[in-house]
Parts: C-alpha cells; structure tokens; sequence
C-alpha cells in the first residue's frame, strides 16, 4: 500500500481493530463468537518445513494466506473452516470478531492465494488486515518461546485468549515481551546543504544501506540509547534527538521507536557493526537510488519511514 511520504506513520504501525482486552478473559463470550459464523479467523504457519526454526516457528517464516487477484488482502476464514492450533484472540470491529490460529502444519494454498510473510505483505495490506496481521504473527512468536516458566522451568499454558501464559507449577502469570529499540535518521548541515548518514553492514550486499538502530539498555532512556548508539557505531555526536514514530517489530519481539538526531562531532567509535557510512544530500540520495548504487529498505521498514520523511517525498526501496 503506497503511503504519504511526510505521513510519519510506519507500515506496521497501522491498526483499526479494536484490540477488546476486557474479552480475552471472558470465555463465555470467547466460545460464543467462536461458534458465530459471522467470525473471522486469520491462519498462520510456521514456514515451510525446511525453513529454519520449524520445531517452533521462525519468526521471519511465520505466514499467513493472502490473496493474489488485485490488491493485496488476508485470506480470513470461518472458524469451522479453520485448522486445528493454538488460538488467539485479535479484536473487534463491528461487532465481529477476529481470531488468529497458528497451525503446526503447514498452510493448504486454496486458488487465488498464496502463503507469505509479514515482511513480505505487511506494506501492501490495508489497516485493518495489517493491523491483524502485525498482532497475530507477534502473539504466535510470542507464545511458540515461552512455553516453560522463567523462574522454576516448569511447563506453561495459554490463557486470555493468547495474551498470558500460566506456570503449571506456581500459577505465575506471563505476559507478551516487548524490546525496546531506537532506530535514528542522523542529519547536519554541511557547507549550507543538509546531508542524511546511512551505513552498511558488512554482513549486507554493498548496494545495502539504512539508518542506524540499536536496542535500549538496562536503566536507558530512549534519547540517551539514541547518543550511545550512534556514537558507538558511527563514532558522532549527536543533539536534539526528536521522537517521530514507533512501529511494532515482531521479528521476534521489538518496538523500534524512531528518532531524528543532528550530528554536531565526531567520538571514538567502539563498535564495528557498520562497516562504510555514507553522507548523503536529497539529491545525491536520490541519484544514488535509482541509479541502483544503493538500495534503501523495504516499504515495510520503520527505518524507510524516517529516510522518506526527512528526504519529503517517495523513495524505492525493497530489502
């Protein structure tokens, strides 16, 4: 789905179903919108069987059924239609309601459909499916590791409809982990032209280049995760770090929260993560992008939000 380049919402970040939590511990509500046909079920995967992490799904594997004929759009079923799994409640809208089931096998391709990832989809979805499908792939990840209690190691079950999991042992409640993140667009002005840095891992293709990321420390503020990350990785100083977005990241469990930062110095670099940092003005970004010297990432990445929203209009980008 093609977005307002000055629009700083991200692509997983677009929601309209009401997450209705006061349902999730309501089973008699939960069993009767289950047995309503008029309730819609999203299935997921793990992958195909010889993909990494089929012994518990992958969390860059775990798929869904989209339609193939013109826009992009889930494959919702009926719950009588739907396969045996792990059941999770989604929401609601309408008044129907919206279930995810994550089958151990692997998902039967009806005509005019096919089996994808989030990663794959999650920028040409609609709201309400992206939404749905966002929730549902970070639940299914969610509950496929945390199957044994943190504390004692004993087994735990599936509660609140998927939102909890319960130690068998001591009745310790788990709820869904998120890790913060910031993900930042460092830019300065140079010679009276305002430049963007992006970097390359060394681990990419040359042509690869973002902004930079990192995850939030133990007792860090998300602006003072911001300075120690670019310091540590491109070696600069940065001022006036201003919140922009956040997007959920369920590849397993993140929250990346976007940030700008102005670049005033230079520090000792300390980590070897990035490996060639470029500076770049809108033209020369531009140039560079669609003369295929460097490829920006995907649509569906909070971190081509920020470059688009800083560069003011619409950029290809797809890894």
């Amino acid at each position: 789905m093609a977005t307002d380049a000055t629009d700083p919402t991200p692509s997983l970040a677009r929601a309209t179903i009401d997450p209705a939590g006061h349902r999730r511990a309501d089973r008699d509500w939960l069993d009767k919108a289950w047995s309503d046909p008029s309730t819609r079920v999203l299935a997921l995967d793990g992958g195909p069987p010889d993909s990494r992490g089929w012994s518990t799904p992958s969390p860059r594997r775990t798929r869904s059924l989209v339609t193939t004929d013109g826009p992009r759009r889930l494959a919702l079923t009926t719950p009588e239609r739907a396969p045996e799994g792990e059941r999770y409640f989604l929401g609601a809208e309408n008044g129907t309601a919206y279930f995810g089931v994550r089958s151990p096998e692997s998902l039967t391709e009806p005509a005019g459909t096919a089996a994808a990832t989030l990663g794959e989809v999650g920028a040409l979805l609609g709201d309400r499916d992206t939404g749905l499908l966002t929730r549902a792939v970070a639940l299914a990840n969610w509950n496929a590791t945390h199957r044994f209690c943190p504390r004692c190691g004993g087994p735990t079950r599936l509660a609140s409809a998927g939102h909890v999991r319960v130690c068998e042992n001591d009745g310790d409640e788990q709820y869904p982990r998120t890790d913060p993140a910031v993900i930042m667009l460092v830019h300065r002005e140079n010679a009276g032209r305002e430049e963007v840095l992006l970097g390359n891992n060394p681990r990419w293709d040359a042509q690869r280049y973002s902004v930079l990321a990192g995850f939030v420390d133990a007792g860090e503020s998300l602006e003072q995760a911001v300075a120690r990350e670019v310091a540590e990785e491109a070696g600069i100083v940065v001022t006036d770090p201003r919140y922009l977005a956040s997007q959920p990241w369920p590849f397993p469990r993140s929250l990346m929260m976007g940030y700008t930062a102005r670049a005033v110095g230079e520090t000792e670099r300390t980590d070897d993560e990035i490996g060639e940092l470029r500076w770049f003005t809108r033209d020369e970004l531009a140039e560079a992008v669609h003369g295929g010297h460097v490829r920006l990432p995907g649509a569906v990445s909070i971190a081509h939000t920020l470059i688009e929203h800083w560069y003011g209009g619409e950029l290809p980008g797809g890894w």
